[in-house]
């Protein structure tokens, strides 16, 4: 059946206009003004914006980080999502058992997702040891077999990569067409200054931002950067990027004009700061890696934004724990931070709080909350203009916002397995009203109406840092 969305203003990442969009099946079929069709199903957005559906790429559903696992599976979480106006997610899976190949996590997150999933979904591949031809080969299998253009390396961590490592891998990925993304953080100080602290008692929530200070950041940043660079230029892709002196190696990168660089940052790195640890029982909430930092770099990554060209994408990593006491995971951490498993939920609220607190405040404007929720994540993994855009051709994913309307971030409006926001208590300006999903009406006024299974796995292709 045909759907017809009528006097919306309409949001790309270039321009806002008045305009209807004209669906058959999954598909947008035409977007102009005075469109008609007959027997069409006709929804009437005046004063409302029309986005193209968001995309996180940037997720870790049913995590298992070894003490413990993300609570949300590929169900709660996506329907988390979906409430929160994101149609597509890019899962960054978890470290498999020891010497295992990439397949073996390919494997098994098929398992998790498929007939689970209730908005489209895709997967970042990991990389772990060893570092074999062998397992360096597997690159060029899962892109053309699986889709999967992108697989992940950590600084840190127990599978971390040492630089030879990374260089190697950085070289197998550049002849492969794939997108290496990183988790920067210095291993090796971080260890230090975590033993430090423990061994002087001083193990509340408050010194987790102390163990792992923003130079971490932004050494690794510089590191991996000269690294892409020695390896021939390799596709990087720098995920959540938290602090101002990281997003300075970034800028002094964009000034030097380095190619194949892609960048993200996360909504709680823009809206909130390390204030949230000072509670040394509510501070667990918030301990994820990297840490809060201060309000300096929260406005640095704001401004980033709006300047358009240093910041690439907007996503969340999202990974939630239970928190009320009992048996929750972030109470694992209640006598010693360095115990609490690191994430927090977030993929419901990235959407409304890039709307609300970037646009509504006159932050960055709304083709730019475009760029960066749907269109640029989209670009960087091999997705567009299948999904992230409003044209003719492409995914039906739509979300209809009315910015006379409030969000409030409470319990009632948590729909994820999670006990907690980290945002509760915020009113938002703007609510979502609609959701489709491939032309599906999938959330309406915050209920959700899809089902298990609705979500299709996505065979990704080139990302632009490729092309470049």
């Amino acid at each position: 059946m045909k759907k017809l969305i009528k006097n919306g203003m309409i949001a790309t990442d270039a321009d806002v206009f008045e305009g209807d969009i004209l669906i058959d099946g999954e598909k947008i079929i035409e977007i102009g003004k005075g469109l008609s069709a007959e027997g069409a199903e006709v929804i009437d957005a005046s004063g409302k914006y029309v986005l193209p559906g968001a995309v996180d790429v940037h997720t870790h559903m049913d995590l298992d980080v070894g003490i413990a696992r993300a609570i949300d599976d590929f169900y709660d979480g996506t329907v988390a999502a979906a409430c929160g106006g994101t149609t597509t997610i890019v899962d960054h899976m978890a470290f498999g058992p020891k010497d295992c190949s990439l397949w073996h996590q390919v494997n098994e997150y098929h398992r998790l997702a498929d007939g689970n999933a209730v908005v489209d979904y895709g997967f970042h591949g990991v990389m772990q040891h060893p570092i074999t031809d062998d397992r360096l080969r597997e690159l060029t299998e899962l892109k053309e077999q699986e889709g999967i253009s992108s697989v992940k390396v950590y600084m840190t961590y127990d599978y971390m990569l040492l630089d030879d490592e990374i260089f190697n891998v950085l070289r197998a990925a550049k002849e492969a067409g794939v997108v290496i993304t990183v988790h920067c953080e210095n291993h090796g100080v971080i260890q230090q200054l975590r033993k430090e602290l423990v061994e002087a008692g001083k193990v509340e929530a408050k010194y987790h931002p102390l163990s792992r200070p923003a130079r971490c950041e932004a050494e690794a940043v510089n590191r991996m950067i000269h690294l892409a660079a020695m390896a021939g230029d390799a596709p990087l892709y720098i995920v959540h990027l938290s602090s101002a002196e990281g997003l300075h190696e970034v800028i002094r990168a964009r000034a030097e004009h380095r190619p194949n660089l892609g960048v993200e940052t996360c909504t709680q790195y823009l809206i909130l700061t390390d204030k949230e640890y000072e509670d040394p029982k509510e501070g667990l909430k918030a301990i994820m890696s990297p840490p809060l930092r201060k309000d300096n770099d929260r406005e640095e990554l704001w401004q980033a934004l709006a300047d358009g060209d240093i910041i690439d994408t907007v996503a969340t990593d999202h990974c939630p724990f239970h928190f009320k006491a009992g048996k929750a995971e972030k109470q694992y951490g209640k006598d010693d931070f360095t115990k609490c498993p690191n994430g927090a939920p977030g993929v419901q609220e990235r959407l409304m709080l890039l709307f609300s607190e970037g646009f509504m405040k006159g932050r960055i404007s709304l083709p730019q909350v475009v760029k960066y929720s749907s269109s640029n994540p989209c670009r960087m993994f091999g997705m567009y203009p299948q999904k992230g855009s409003l044209e003719p051709g492409t995914d039906a994913d739509i979300v209809i916002i009315d910015p006379a309307e409030k969000t409030k971030i409470d319990a009632g409006f948590i729909k994820g397995a999670s006990d907690y926001s980290c945002y509760e208590g915020m009113e938002l300006e703007g609510r979502i009203e609609k959701v489709l999903l491939r032309g599906e009406e999938i959330v309406n006024a915050g209920e959700f109406l899809g089902k298990r299974g609705d979500g299709r796995y996505l065979k990704r292709g080139d990302s632009v840092l490729v092309k470049q």
